[in-house]
C-alpha cells in the first residue's frame, strides 16, 4: 500500500494503518531498533511503541515522508530505551559509533546535547550534502542506524579496513568543516 494511503487511513483513524505500517515499515524499524540495543525484545518493543506513538501523532501531524516519520520515532524510542537500560552502566558495543563522532566534537558538552542543536544539525546536513553518495551512505549507516563496520563492508561490497578508513576521513572532514562553521 502507498504511504499516502496509509497516511489517509490514520487520518481517518482506521485501525488498518497500523498493521499496514507495521507491514510495510516494520522490519526496517525492527532493524535500526536492533542495531541501537542489541537486544530483539527490546527492539520489538519499541517498535510496537513507535506504531502508538505513530497512531497519536497522526492526525494532526501529516508527515511528507511516512517512513522518514515512523523510523525517526522507532529510532528515538530504541535511544530512549538504551539511555534508560545503560544509565547506570556503559554498553561499550552500542557507544561506539557515538564515541567516534565524539573526536570531532568538542568535550565542552555531550554528543547528545550537541546533536539538539538546530544550527549543529544543519550545518551537519550541509556537510553530508557535500559528501560522494556512498560516502554519505556509510556516515548515515554507521552514526544515525548504528549499523556495525561489518554490515557496512557487507552491502557496499569494500573491505572493513576500507570501511574504517573512509569511516575516519569522512569524521576528520566533519571535525574540520565544524571548526570552520565555529560550532566546535
Amino acid at each position: 500500500m502507498e504511504d499516502e494511503m496509509i497516511i489517509n487511513l490514520f487520518m481517518e483513524r482506521s485501525e488498518q494503518a497500523i498493521s499496514e505500517l507495521s507491514t510495510k515499515y516494520g522490519k526496517l524499524a525492527q532493524g535500526i531498533c536492533a542495531n541501537v540495543l542489541h537486544n530483539s525484545s527490546d527492539a520489538e518493543e519499541c517498535v510496537n511503541d513507535s506504531l502508538f506513538t505513530t497512531w497519536n501523532s497522526i492526525p494532526p501531524e501529516r508527515p511528507s515522508s511516512l517512513k522518514a516519520f515512523f523510523v525517526s520515532v522507532a529510532r528515538n524510542k530504541a535511544l530512549d530505551r538504551y539511555r534508560y537500560n545503560t544509565s547506570e552502566k556503559r554498553n561499550s558495543y552500542s557507544d561506539e559509533p557515538i564515541d567516534e563522532l565524539q573526536e570531532c566534537l568538542s568535550s565542552r558538552a555531550s554528543v547528545e546535547a550537541y546533536c539538539e542543536a538546530e544550527e549543529l544539525s544543519a550545518a551537519i546536513n550541509r556537510f553530508l550534502g557535500k559528501l560522494k553518495k556512498q560516502d554519505r551512505q556509510m556516515f548515515v549507516s554507521r552514526y544515525y542506524l548504528s549499523d556495525t563496520v561489518q554490515d557496512i563492508a557487507s552491502r557496499t561490497g569494500l573491505k572493513e579496513s576500507v570501511v574504517t578508513l573512509r569511516l575516519h576521513r569522512t569524521r576528520e572532514k566533519l571535525r574540520k568543516f565544524l571548526q570552520k562553521e565555529k560550532l566546535i
